[in-house]
């Protein structure tokens, strides 16, 4: 029999060190050099950041893929061995309201033809081009500029702002908490303040 090898959990960092997630200071370098681009990548780069999706699971969303009255963006999970596998995301009301003006999602599901055609017609290729076209704009770091760093910077800032572990993986989609965990071993706020404090034990 096929021995089973355990996935390797991810690093939020490099080899020598580099930070592989957007920091609360890049994320909001990257929505505010978002809104300056034309708005068709502007929501694409915020759904982006604000639901930790992966740019294929975004590309993949349609009208009838987001509940307008909830608030909530329905993703099928791409990288489960089973497939069917959905996560339900909370976005906020001014964004999902913005979608909504854009692509004009509440008309577009009454009709069963244009409910399941995807918002973005992008390639792969051409939402990550755009995507990294205004990383460079909110000048982020090498390491954290790739497909991954913005799905990281919203694990990152999730369990810095205390939101419960469990909840954070099934935004995500991880199948394992140790996937998640790996969020938890980042410095945040709480862990400053002890620090802060430290140092000023240390000067008296």
């Amino acid at each position: 029999m096929r021995a089973h090898t355990a996935r390797a959990v991810p690093s939020l960092y490099s080899p020598s060190g580099g930070r592989k997630y957007l920091n609360v200071a890049e994320r909001r370098r990257f929505a505010k050099a978002a809104a300056h681009a034309d708005i068709e990548v502007r929501l694409f780069c915020l759904t982006l950041s604000l639901s930790g999706g992966r740019i294929s699971e975004i590309l993949a969303l349609t009208p009838a893929a987001i509940d307008l009255d909830s608030c909530v963006a329905i993703i099928h999970t791409l990288k489960r061995r089973k497939p069917g596998v959905i996560r339900q995301v909370p976005l906020p009301r001014s964004h999902v309201a913005d979608l909504n003006r854009f692509f004009g999602i509440r008309k577009r599901q009454r009709d069963p033809l244009e409910a399941a055609t995807r918002l973005w017609r992008w390639s792969r290729t051409t939402a990550w081009r755009r995507v990294k076209a205004v990383m460079a704009e909110a000048d982020i770091s090498p390491t954290a500029a790739m497909p991954k760093g913005l799905r990281h910077g919203f694990g990152v800032n999730a369990t810095s702002s205390l939101v419960p572990q469990h909840l954070i993986q099934r935004w995500l989609g991880h199948a394992s908490p140790k996937t998640t965990a790996i969020y938890c071993d980042v410095c945040g706020p709480d862990e400053r303040s002890f620090a802060a404090r430290m140092w000023k034990n240390s000067r008296n």
